[in-house]
């Protein structure tokens, strides 16, 4: 396990290496899921890394996977409703500088995906590929995040265990926010009318956590965005579909350095 301070916390990253023989490219910076964190993404970003020919870069934020916990998360450590704008605008900058990374193309899952297009709305990326990001909250949303709370009681918390030094942390910080009366305002659509990147935006017909509307009215607002709708496909496209996804991603690659 590696660990990097980034504003007086610890967060886990793990790097992975070009293939050899490979052109330099921008690196891929994966962004995980509201639950998710560096061994929840599995091998998926090697592979991707390896189809791809680039390097890349996984990490937990605070409080997921061997990252710093939230102290008092259901109190004085409660995330507030811009939670995703300070990873986007704060955490994610600082991370990329200390590690020299000055262009990166983010791929981002859900949560993981609308800090991806947060960023890409102020930072210079070299492209964007959000799977199931958010960009407003839907009443679907809410159903199954509220659904989500009340299997944490009956063996969800012991399967997330294994993923998450305190797993608490990583559950209430999510799921608390989300079922907030504050958070139904959450709605980044209007930034992302200042995304210039190449963008790819990739969902599930069946997501039980949003609807197809997340990715068109990202369309909307930013032209120059691909959408990958998926039949029988859920909430985590890259598991769903892993060999359609990954081969849209390389395609949407192709072009870019």
């Amino acid at each position: 396990m590696n660990l990097i301070q980034i504003n007086a916390t610890a967060l886990e990253i793990r790097a992975i290496a070009a293939p050899a023989g490979t052109p330099a490219a921008a690196p891929l910076v994966f962004l995980h899921e509201g639950l998710g964190s560096v061994a929840m993404w599995r091998d998926w970003p090697d592979q991707l890394c390896a189809a791809t020919g680039r390097a890349g870069l996984v990490f937990s934020r605070r409080g997921y996977g061997r990252s710093s916990p939230v102290p008092d998360v259901r109190d004085t450590g409660r995330l507030a409703p811009d939670y995703m704008h300070r990873e986007a605008w704060e955490v994610l900058p600082a991370l990329l500088a200390r590690l020299g990374i000055e262009r990166p193309v983010l791929v981002g899952h859900s949560d993981g995906g609308t800090i991806a297009l947060l960023h890409a709305s102020r930072f210079p990326v070299a492209a964007c590929v959000v799977m199931a990001p958010h960009v407003m909250v839907e009443d679907v949303s809410v159903a199954a995040i509220a659904q989500a709370r009340d299997a944490y009681a009956s063996g969800l918390r012991e399967r997330l265990a294994r993923y998450h030094d305190d797993v608490d942390s990583a559950f209430w910080q999510w799921n608390d926010v989300w079922l907030s009366d504050a958070f139904r305002a959450f709605d980044i659509r209007e930034d992302c009318r200042r995304i210039n990147a190449p963008l790819l935006a990739i969902q599930g017909e069946d997501d039980p956590y949003g609807t197809l509307a997340q990715i068109d009215d990202i369309a909307t607002r930013a032209p120059q965005t691909r959408l990958l709708k998926l039949p029988d496909c859920g909430h985590s496209p890259h598991k769903d579909q892993p060999g359609t996804v990954q081969a849209a991603i390389t395609t949407f690659l192709a072009g870019v350095e």
